[in-house]
Parts: C-alpha cells; sequence; structure tokens
C-alpha cells in the first residue's frame, strides 16, 4: 500500500483528498495541518475571520464535496443558522454567506472523506497542530519532519497543499499588520487614524474588521444600511487606497455553470500560441475584441472597441470609475446589479470577460518580457477587477461607513512611498504626506519564489537547480529536483501565481486536488514558468 502525505488540510488539501479517495486504489494517508482544527482552511476559520466577513462565492460555484452546500446548509438546525441571522426560508444557491460557515462546511465535508476512506480500506492518520518543518526530495520518496522533531516521516509522495502564506509580525507593536490575517481580529484598534493598503474586498473586510469594534451595523426600515458610531469613537478614521483608487463591482447576475465561448475557445488561444511569442498579445486582444463584439455589439460601439488595444482597453473599462466619485459609484453600481439580479438580466460584455479570463490566462508562460510586462499593468488588472466582483452586502456597508464619515478613498498614483516614522505609518504621494496610526496591508497574496519555501532542506534543493521559482509539471509536480520527481507534487498558491495570475479561488483548488490526486499514477509534461510580480497589480 503506497503511502501519501498531504500537507496542510484546508480547500486545496480537502480536494486532494477527496479525489485520492474516488481514485478508488487504498492508500496509506497522512494528512498533517499546523492549526488546531484540520479541514478549515485559513481564508475560513474562526481565528481569522469575523462572522460579518462575507465569502465572495456561493453554492452554485463551490465543487462539492458529495453534496452541496446550499444542502449542506439545508441540513443545518435551526439554532445553527440563527448564529449567523439565517433564515431557513431565504436559503439560495446564490447566496453569499459568512466565511466562517463554508469554514465549517469544509470540516464537515473533510470528517465525511475521512469516514468514507476507512470504510473503504485506507489507513488515514490525521494530524492536527502538526507543522511541517522540513521536507525533503529521496532516491526512493520523501521524508518529513514535523514539529522540528528530529527523525523524519517516510512516504512514498508527497502533495503540498499549504495555501496562503502571509508575513510574520511582530505580535506586541499592533501598528503594522502584513495582511489582514496577521492577528487583526485579535488586536484592539483603537479610534485612530487607520490606513489600509488596497480597496477589494480583503481590504474592505479590514476595515470592517476595525469599525466593528467602534460602532453598530443596523437596517432600516427602508432596508438600508446605517453604521452607528460609539460616543468615544469620534476619532476614528479608515482610509483605503491604492494606485487608482477605483472600489469592485458589486457581484452580478450571470449564468452559471459558464457558458462556452465561441469565438476565444481554447483551441483558437493554442492556435494564437502556436503563432509564436511576436506579437502574441496582440492576436489575443483581438480574439478577445472578436468575442465581445459578438456577445454585446451595442457596449463594444459606446466604447469604441474597433480603436482599442491591449494597452487603451483598461483605461476605457476603469474609466467611468476614474472619472466619479468612488462612493457615489459604488452606490450607482449597487442600485444597477441589484436590479438586474431580480431581473436575472446579465450584462454581456461583464459575464464576456468573466469567461474569457481562464482561457486568456493560458498565454502567460508564452508571453515575451515586454508584452508580459503590458499585460500584467493592463489586461491582467481588468480581468482582475471583474472576477474579483464583491457581495452586495459589503458594499452596503461600506457605504454606511461613509455616510457616518468614518472611511474615505485615497488614490495613490503609481509614484508613492511608504515609510515607517516613530509609532506610524506614513505614505508619500502627489506631494503630500498621509500619517496613520494603524496600518494594514490587504493587497492580497504576493507571488513567492524558491527562496520564500518554508522547508529549509527542499529550498535548498531547489535553489541548487538553479530555479528561481519551483519547477513545476502540468500536473504540479514538481520537475525538479531529480529526486522529486514523481514524488512531490506541489500546490501552494504563491508559487504558483507567476504563470497563473488568476489561481486563487475554490473551483481551482478543486482542480489542483484533482490534479495532484492523479499525478499518483500519470505523469505530465514539463510546464515552463513565468516570474510575474504581483505587487505591480492594482
Amino acid at each position: 500500500m503506497k503511502k501519501v502525505a498531504i500537507v496542510g488540510v484546508g480547500p486545496t488539501g480537502i480536494y486532494t483528498f477527496h479525489a485520492l479517495v474516488e481514485r478508488g486504489e487504498s492508500l496509506e494517508i497522512e494528512l498533517y495541518e499546523q492549526a488546531e482544527e484540520a479541514g478549515v482552511g485559513m481564508p475560513y476559520n474562526s481565528d481569522n475571520n469575523a462572522d460579518f466577513m462575507l465569502a465572495n462565492i456561493a453554492s452554485i460555484e463551490i465543487p462539492p464535496i458529495y453534496i452541496s452546500y446550499l444542502t449542506w446548509l439545508q441540513n443545518q438546525s435551526d439554532d445553527y443558522l440563527a448564529q449567523f441571522q439565517i433564515e431557513r426560508a431565504s436559503l439560495h444557491e446564490r447566496q453569499f454567506l459568512p466565511r466562517v460557515i463554508l469554514g465549517d462546511y469544509y470540516r464537515d465535508r473533510f470528517l465525511a472523506i475521512v469516514e468514507k476512506a476507512q470504510q473503504a480500506g485506507f489507513t488515514i492518520r490525521v494530524h492536527e497542530a502538526s507543522k511541517v518543518t522540513d521536507l525533503r526530495a529521496d532516491p526512493n520518496g520523501v521524508s518529513l519532519w514535523i514539529n522540528h522533531a528530529s527523525q523524519p516521516v517516510e512516504v512514498d509522495f508527497a502533495a503540498i497543499a499549504t495555501g496562503h502564506l502571509w508575513p510574520e509580525t511582530d505580535v506586541q507593536t499592533r501598528k503594522f499588520f502584513p495582511s489582514p490575517w496577521t492577528g487583526l481580529m485579535d488586536a484592539q484598534i483603537g479610534a485612530c487614524r487607520v490606513g489600509i493598503l488596497g480597496t477589494s474586498l480583503s481590504a474592505i473586510d479590514a476595515a470592517m474588521a476595525v469599525a466593528s469594534q467602534h460602532g453598530t451595523f443596523t437596517t432600516n426600515t427602508d432596508h438600508s444600511l446605517q453604521f452607528t458610531p460609539k460616543s468615544d469613537s469620534q476619532n476614528l478614521k479608515l482610509t483605503l487606497m491604492s494606485r487608482s483608487g477605483v472600489l469592485p463591482e458589486a457581484d452580478f447576475y450571470c449564468p452559471l455553470p459558464y457558458e462556452s465561448l465561441n469565438i476565444a475557445t481554447p483551441e483558437a488561444i493554442e492556435d494564437a500560441i502556436a503563432h509564436g511569442q511576436n506579437g502574441l498579445l496582440d492576436r489575443i486582444f483581438q480574439l478577445m475584441a472578436q468575442q465581445l463584439q459578438d456577445a454585446a455589439p451595442g457596449w463594444c460601439q459606446q466604447v469604441a472597441l474597433a480603436t482599442l488595444n491591449a494597452d487603451t482597453f483598461p483605461e476605457v473599462y476603469f474609466a467611468d470609475r476614474l472619472r466619479h466619485d468612488p462612493f457615489d459609484w459604488a452606490r450607482r453600481n449597487l442600485v444597477e446589479v441589484e436590479r438586474n439580479k431580480q431581473k436575472q438580466h446579465t450584462v454581456a460584455w461583464r459575464y464576456t470577460l468573466l469567461r474569457l479570463h481562464e482561457v486568456i490566462e493560458e498565454i502567460v508562460p508564452h508571453l515575451d518580457t515586454r508584452d508580459e510586462k503590458r499585460f500584467r499593468c493592463g489586461l491582467a488588472r481588468v480581468f482582475i477587477d471583474n472576477y474579483a466582483a464583491i457581495p452586495s452586502e459589503s458594499v452596503r456597508r461600506m457605504l454606511a461607513l461613509h455616510e457616518a464619515g468614518l472611511i474615505e478613498i485615497l488614490a495613490l498614483g503609481t509614484d508613492y512611498e511608504r515609510m515607517n516614522e516613530q509609532e506610524m505609518t506614513v505614505i508619500s504621494h502627489h506631494g503630500q504626506r498621509s500619517e496613520f496610526d494603524v496600518f494594514i496591508d490587504a493587497r492580497g497574496q504576493r507571488a513567492l519564489q524558491s527562496k520564500d519555501i518554508p522547508f529549509p532542506t527542499l529550498r535548498d534543493q531547489l535553489l541548487a537547480c538553479g530555479d528561481e521559482i519551483p519547477d513545476i509539471g502540468e500536473d504540479y509536480t514538481l520537475q525538479a529536483p531529480e529526486n522529486a520527481r514523481n514524488r512531490i507534487a506541489f500546490g501552494g498558491l504563491p508559487w504558483l501565481m507567476h504563470d497563473r495570475p488568476f489561481i486563487q479561488g475554490l473551483v481551482v483548488s478543486a482542480e489542483i486536488g484533482a490534479a495532484m490526486a492523479r499525478a499518483l499514477t500519470q505523469r505530465a509534461l514539463r510546464r515552463r514558468h513565468k516570474l510575474w510580480n504581483s505587487d505591480d497589480i492594482d
């Protein structure tokens, strides 16, 4: 019986586990989770998330494990739903719910997989509070050291599913948070000047985490949301900031699962790639333009799409937001998307862009240096903005904070500088100086390199091969060093973002898990990576 280790038991690890069990071949599986509870995942556990933080994915989009998220919710008790002010009759497949509930779903599904695996003759060992502190590719297998133990565990195959990795922080100061997930939930933030770098859902959630300590949200009779600050919180000032200062769209209605594209098909993308690097991005944009023209001719005429290229299209895409006050725009956008949801009306150009991002991602490893930079600074921003639309409720909360005079948006421009000065963070921009008593970096996960891998021996093995980033096959197995080939599947998100800039999300977790499970018996072709500087994405 083969012995397999899964390192990390969040969504990617769970989907890997599920795929291994569904393959049917009995295995000895060791599951290692550094948190106290396996099967939840950092983005969804109660340590890093408050009840008001919403997941921006609904049941209809979540790959089910035996039963759908909605069915699981419908099976929960009235008392459980009441904890989150959820009425059973209101449950539906397109609903955005708190992250912690999704964590409960994955925990329950993980235990269901364990039970099924044991009944099917698998040997399953779940190790909680067990951090894999080192890992080594050997000639005949993989060695893992748990919690700095002197002796390793030996396995035939290891699947690394470690998820997000955030920088360490000094918990004593509580003045700077390198992410919203590094102690913010436990910190007491005074009524002071709080700077938040980022304007996406992570940044809005960070603002809510602070605001919730200083007041309450209430729903009025007209269903509008109001924030009432505490009497001693008048000095609270929240500032969200990014290069452009634009806010994300509210999540919009569209058919799910995605309808197929008829012009920018995977085959058409492959053909464009086959014609070589020279001019690849421009050929891809032409395919995009043809697809948009086919789906939304009126909008294409309105924006003069025929006159645009890969560099000017993003300018037109964001133009409306840049022309208006961000909160006024958000208010209008919220009215529009809620009306469309009621009518089940799909805005064709938005939906087309949403479907395009996955097929167009395939070109990233094939772009030359110039086109890669053009893509990163242009079309990538469009796609990321489009698929990272946020729950309407998050928009309402942000608008309520604005009405209360507690939140503002700062457009930093491309040339800004962040400095640490005596107990505060200073942002220098446009010849101005903005000072913050507390600062939160909420830009999301950054792409990491081999030197950042948290397993010292494996890190040294990779660096000895001269690989700045892990050399990973189509099935996510390491292609180098030689000992790692066919023995280590590497599904660590921050290291996959270089040539997969849109890789984050539960759907992709399921795809990665299935691929890593297949790697036990199938060998993948080599895949080239490109370095991706995600810091340049707003």
